[in-house]
């Protein structure tokens, strides 16, 4: 194991899901997990290759009810590769003794490799040899090479290499009582260059894929010819006859290529797909092509690591990295497609867009802003759905869905699978309508760290003012002169409606405070989106939204008197009314049941709801010092007539902590960051635990079904922005920062309005250097001190320590905050 791969030695049937989803292959167009190429779907492996933003929609019956969910389709399948011995069957993984083993994801080349040598029924043992690619090069190309050697026998091997267009979406347990049969093939056949191919169409979308494979089997040189191809209505398959002998070994290499209708600059997907795999070089260029275009990547994008503590945390950084350019790439700019949480990776979340891109956009802005620009036009694209969601729902402006997918309506389900107790219960996630300020905020951060006034112009500007109408819109007037927003969830997910209420027809809940305060946060902010267009292009967008004086002077109303529920001793309520709720009995329930992470699929297997109780599955409130400094949230709080005090960072964040069952892999991710100034310990644990959340699948089996992008890329994030204090403000990139004692060292590299920085920090000092290059000169600040930097030169900062030492996270009398499962404890402490 390095510091730049992922190494399994052995072969574990029951994580084999685990390591098909850390070990997949993308390229930002295709995704292919890391499925032997000899297996079938079953409950130990689950071959799926995905295209990015390849969905489509199917009805099924669930008791009485008719429901329509838009999936993330699987493809056709490039990989089955399996051999046979004389007369015997074929041959899988779970069907030999297995001698050695050894599974390799090098991420700095971005190649899979697989060596393994098994025995089978009749004793003989054969090696097999495998490098797996999937073009970083080509976007549309995926390749492999196997060697395979007969250790001691000689004796007929048949090769069989097919393409399989009759997979279903299969891939999650709790969706497989749901229609999965989402392809139709229309055409399968042998070229007469040798090339097998399949021509498929998605039932709904209509939306057709293709895939040619070319195979290439050696021995000693010599070519084979296939001795037979079989062509099927949902495959084709070739088989190769080689006379084995002991120590002779045989080399294959499938190149495959993946076509979609959707494509630019393509023809018909069947024939682009034929002739790319025909024109394609051999595995051994196409790897030498590939290798290239990931170091380039690496050159812009790692983030190097010297801890003194955890020798695997640059290895699990890097992987994160590693899959988020794998979701996102240059070869995603042309596709209209959004960045989903879990990855083009598996099936979990149907592969839907969410708000994760709150925790995903900021590395790609700081690394290469013109994906961050591409992704955003995903949601412009939508804009025109979102306005006819609000209008539906009797309000203004353009209403975002918490799940989106094909075209922009909301895809969230209305009904959910509890996999505890088997039952069927209502979903009122889409009440999660905080999406909106999630995209505002994205916009602003852009817009903020690239000077991309043309942006602005030409897109953000007016998909930031139509969420901020919605806002306004949904913002009602209270008897005590202020405006609250009712009916709404909190990123906390927990909290669908007040207890005993019908989370059906009366759900949500009123004034969730991080909702309010991003929305006072965005209707300000809209004034500032104003004054940066030009005079007459900002007349022209507002006569094209008939956005008036009196509607700005509402917006500027509202965004000083939305109502927080702050309590007497300065704890803001997560919501009006969350005082009155009970406290949870960590204790009793973490002595039961142990992990307490989905507390809310526990209380529903016992009857009860988790509407009564102070408990969260994530940060919530938490999530406003997440997003902002301590600066930032004085001026919200100034401008909306509240005191607020620095210390009321601390005590909320002891609070919530406490009640916090850290039931998504975001959680871990952002009580690391708020802890980062005021207990650098605490945080740096919590933030190995977040690099650990799916390495080592913290949360019981849902990796397999795909990886955590948000918490992945949040969590690189993490290091890149908190740990260096790093904000892009008030037209100037501040610095500011506080390493982890455990961390000696970090150097890393980021885009700031044209000039690239190279940064490397350590206890005591910062350095700045910027490339030589054309580019404006820029403001960097540390600490109040501030430096005009031009191209070409470089500054240090000597770091001054910290006037207040940290805060110890465990105070007298005080209960010790929640580690996940872990069952509060009462401790008390000496004073």
């Amino acid at each position: 194991m390095t510091a730049w791969s992922l190494v399994y030695p052995d072969y574990i049937p029951a994580q084999e899901g685990l390591r098909e989803t850390l070990c997949a292959l993308g390229n930002g167009y295709i995704v292919s997990r890391a499925c032997a190429p000899d297996s079938f779907a079953d409950d130990v492996h689950y071959p799926g290759t995905y295209l990015a933003g390849g969905y489509d929609r199917l009805v099924s019956s669930v008791g009485d009810r008719e429901i329509e969910n838009e999936d993330l389709v699987n493809l056709p399948n490039w990989l089955p590769l399996m051999l046979r011995i004389g007369d015997g069957e074929w041959i899988g993984p779970d069907s030999v003794e297995q001698l050695g083993y050894r599974q390799e994801l090098d991420l700095k080349t971005g190649v899979l490799s697989r060596v393994l040598r098994f025995r089978d029924a009749d004793g003989r043992v054969t090696r097999w040899d495998e490098r797996r690619i999937v073009s970083m090069h080509d976007p549309h190309l995926a390749a492999m090479s196997v060697r395979v050697t007969p250790e001691n026998w000689s004796e007929t091997l048949t090769l069989r290499s097919a393409i399989d267009a009759s997979v279903i979406n299969w891939g999650v347990e709790r969706y497989r009582a749901l229609e999965g049969r989402h392809l139709e093939t229309l055409d399968s056949r042998c070229e007469e260059s040798g090339v097998i191919s399949l021509r498929t169409r998605m039932v709904q979308a209509r939306h057709e894929i293709a895939l040619a494979a070319r195979n290439d089997v050696k021995l000693e040189g010599a070519h084979i010819a296939p001795a037979r191809t079989e062509t099927l209505p949902d495959m084709v398959a070739q088989e190769f006859e080689i006379e084995a002998r002991e120590g002779r070994s045989i080399s294959i290499s499938k190149i495959a290529a993946y076509f979609s209708s959707k494509d630019t600059a393509t023809t018909e997907p069947l024939q682009e797909a034929v002739a790319h795999v025909q024109h394609a070089p051999g595995f051994h260029e196409l790897c030498q092509q590939h290798v290239e275009a990931w170091s380039h990547l690496w050159e812009q994008c790692d983030i190097e690591l010297e801890s003194t503590s955890n020798d695997e945390a640059q290895r699990k950084l890097r992987l994160h990295i590693f899959h988020l350019l794998q979701t996102a790439s240059a070869h995603s700019v042309d596709r209209d497609v959004g960045v989903p949480p879990r990855g083009w990776h598996g099936e979990a979340y149907r592969g839907h867009i969410m708000w994760d891109e709150l925790f995903i956009f900021p590395y790609l802005t700081l690394r290469m802003p013109f994906l961050t620009r591409a992704l955003l036009g995903y949601r412009f694209r939508r804009l025109d759905e979102a306005r006819r969601a609000a209008r539906e729902a009797g309000l203004k402006g353009a209403m975002f869905p918490w799940m989106s997918g094909s075209n922009g309506r909301e895809e969230s389900q209305r009904i959910h699978l509890n996999p505890r107790s088997g039952r069927w219960i209502p979903d009122n996630t889409w009440r999660q309508r905080h999406i909106g300020a999630a995209i505002c905020y994205n916009i602003w951060e852009y817009v903020e760290a690239t000077a991309d006034r043309d942006f602005l112009r030409d897109f953000g500007a007016e998909l930031f003012f139509e969420i901020a109408r919605f806002w306004s819109s949904l913002a009602q007037k209270r008897p005590d002169g202020r405006y609250g927003i009712r009916g709404v969830m909190g990123p906390d997910e927990f909290h669908t409606a007040y207890p005993g209420a019908d989370p059906e027809t009366a759900g949500g809940v009123d004034n969730n405070a991080y909702t309010n305060l991003m929305v006072s946060w965005l209707l300000t902010r809209a004034f500032d989106v104003l004054d940066l267009i030009p005079s007459d292009q900002r007349r022209r967008l507002c006569e094209k939204l008939d956005l008036t004086e009196d509607e700005l002077t509402r917006w500027n109303e509202v965004s000083r008197k939305l109502f927080i529920p702050i309590q007497d001793d300065g704890i803001i309520a997560q919501f009006e009314g969350y005082e009155n709720l009970k406290e949870f009995p960590w204790e009793e329930f973490g002595e039961k049941y142990g992990d307490l992470q989905r507390l809310d699929r526990i209380l529903e297997g016992e009857g009860k709801d988790p509407n009564d109780y102070k408990v969260s599955k994530q940060a919530d409130l938490l999530m406003i010092f997440y997003l902002f400094s301590r600066e930032e949230i004085e001026l919200i709080f100034d401008r909306l007539g509240y005191e607020f005090t620095p210390d009321m960072i601390w005590r909320n964040i002891q609070y919530y902590m406490e009640r916090t069952s850290h039931g998504s892999t975001l959680s871990w991710l952002a009580h690391a960051w708020v802890l980062a100034r005021a207990d650098r310990q605490r945080s740096w644990q919590l933030a190995l635990k977040a690099l650990d959340s799916d390495v080592g699948d913290l949360q019981g089996g849902t990796t397999a079904e795909g990886i955590h992008l948000g918490a992945m890329a949040g969590t690189v994030d993490l290091i890149q922005r908190c740990y260096t204090g790093l904000e892009t403000r008030s037209g100037a990139l501040m610095l500011n920062p506080r390493l982890p004692e455990q961390v000696e060292r970090l150097v890393t590299t980021v885009h700031y309005r044209r000039q690239i920085l190279d940064l490397e920090i350590t206890q005591e000092r910062l350095t700045v250097s910027s490339r030589v290059m054309t580019a404006h000169p820029i403001t960097v600040t540390y600490r109040g001190e501030s430096r005009e930097m031009s191209p070409g030169q470089s500054f240090v900062f000597v770091l001054v320590p910290e006037t207040k030492p940290d805060r110890n996270i465990r105070e007298h009398g005080q209960r010790r905050v929640r580690e996940g499962s872990t069952p509060v404890q009462q401790e008390e402490i000496a004073p």
